[in-house]
């Protein structure tokens, strides 16, 4: 097994090499082609220093991706956090390489076209490469070939999950061979039921098995610690599996703190790097937003301030992330009135003045909200702001309603489109739309907030629930 092992780090070495030298031949194949496109004579009768850039950027590559964890196995694991670990090392390459220029008191000589011409393609070719490696080692894989061979340790509710993920994703080239439980279980075809650990030290070792998959609750500390000591001497992966789906919070993340692993069991995925691109994606937005619909957002101001007396704008204080306090902003939809707590509008109600109405009926009122995007206080996708008084009244009647807090309000939102929009007026109706809120939290992407943001463009600003 020691000799087979051997053979096994020193073929990851060579792969591992030839990796990098394929992403360093891409990115200078890039800036060429780039260079024969941009530059009458290539990039050969260009500026010295574009040659240079080129051969600088291929040689960084081979020393900094690495340290980003590239070229890891990424058996199982996310393929959008593989692209942005790319962008980020690429980045951080192409960074180096203009600062170098700098220095050296040529970069007034580099294109601007020929810089984010080669930037963005060597981007796309780095990711295209690997969606295609990726795409093909999964068809290998479906077929059987090159799949891992795992022991489940601990056949509950989270092993179950563990072994249905990976009979329906055979691409990541995984094949689970054996269970271990105390208790007499039936386990799926094709499997052995394990019950001793002696029974599992042999089968281990007489059968091949890559990994041993740990997914025993919580409070089983003592276990997991026996396992891991069993097989300290053998040159196979142990992973274990923390039971975080039994903990009902927005979601979880590894991460150091301290100087020691952690993880973070009520973190929104709307964090780190994605929170910024989030955050950069919502002033983007929202400055295009108002820069576009300036003509309505004066026709509506006229309008609304020749409906009745007062300020054209209304502004109410809302909890914002982690429940920070602010501003929101809405075009005045009703007559001045003094505020005694907080009363939402209902149908027909003789407070909204008959443009206010209309400004309901079709949200036009929340566009001013664009400005609090922009001021970074909301987002354009997100829970809805409630008033104070409600978020101090529902904390106390719905289960986890405050973990909306956790991100930032948008102007629309996942419970919005899904017709959950007007009066509250019953817990029930509150409940409904905090069970969307949370869902979008946990499941956040860039694919929901586009889909999100197109449905509510399309048919998500008018609805029977509006007035």
């Amino acid at each position: 097994m020691a000799s087979s092992s051997t053979f096994a780090a020193e073929r990851h070495t060579a792969l591992h090499l030839l990796y990098r030298l394929a992403d360093a031949v891409l990115v200078g194949a890039c800036a060429v082609v780039i260079g024969a496109l941009y530059f009458p004579e290539g990039i050969r009768g260009a500026a010295p220093v574009h040659g240079f850039l080129a051969a600088l950027c291929s040689i960084g590559v081979l020393a900094v991706f690495p340290a980003f964890g590239i070229y890891e196995s990424w058996r199982g694991r996310s393929r959008a956090a593989l692209v942005l670990r790319l962008l980020a090392a690429w980045t951080t390459v192409f960074i180096v390489g203009l600062m170098t220029a700098f220095l050296m008191h040529q970069i007034a000589a580099v294109s601007r076209v020929w810089s984010l011409g080669w930037f963005g393609s060597s981007l796309l070719a780095l990711a295209g490469v690997r969606a295609v490696m990726f795409r093909m080692l999964g068809n290998v894989r479906e077929q059987g070939i090159n799949a891992k061979r795992v022991v489940i340790f601990g056949y509950g509710p989270l092993g179950r999950e563990m072994y249905l993920r990976v009979d329906q994703i055979r691409a990541a080239g995984y094949r689970v061979v054996g269970i271990y439980h105390e208790e007499p279980i039936a386990v799926p075809d094709g499997v052995v039921s394990l019950r001793t650990m002696e029974e599992v030290n042999l089968f281990v070792r007489s059968q091949a098995v890559r990994e041993i998959w740990l997914t025993l609750p919580m409070a089983a500390c003592r276990d997991l610690y026996d396992v891991v000591r069993q097989f300290r001497n053998e040159l196979i992966d142990i992973r274990w599996v923390p039971d975080v789906m039994s903990v009902e919070l927005l979601g979880h993340r590894f991460s150091e703190f301290l100087g020691l692993p952690v993880i973070d069991l009520n973190s929104p995925p709307v964090s780190g790097i994605t929170g910024l691109l989030k955050a950069s994606f919502d002033r983007a937005f929202a400055l295009a937003a108002l820069v576009g619909l300036a003509p309505v957002l004066l026709v509506v101001a006229v309008l609304v301030k020749l409906s009745s007396p007062g300020p054209v704008l209304f502004r109410q204080r809302r909890l914002g992330m982690d429940g920070r306090p602010f501003d929101v902003f809405k075009f005045r939809t009703m007559r001045q009135h003094a505020d005694v707590g907080v009363t939402q509008a209902v149908r027909g109600d003789a407070r909204v003045t008959r443009v206010g109405a209309f400004l309901r009926r079709t949200s036009l009122d929340e566009l001013p909200q664009f400005f609090n995007v922009l001021r970074g206080e909301m987002s354009v996708v997100g829970p809805r702001p409630h008033a104070m008084e409600h978020n101090e009244l529902y904390k106390e009647l719905i289960d986890r309603y405050m973990l909306r807090h956790r991100v930032k309000p948008g102007i629309t939102g996942w419970a919005q489109i899904n017709g959950l929009r007007g009066q509250t007026d019953t817990v029930e109706k509150m409940r409904r739309r905090i069970e969307f809120d949370i869902y979008y939290i946990q499941h956040w992407s860039f694919q929901l907030d586009l889909q999100i943001i197109l449905r509510t463009a399309l048919h998500g600003w008018t609805g029977a629930s509006a007035y």
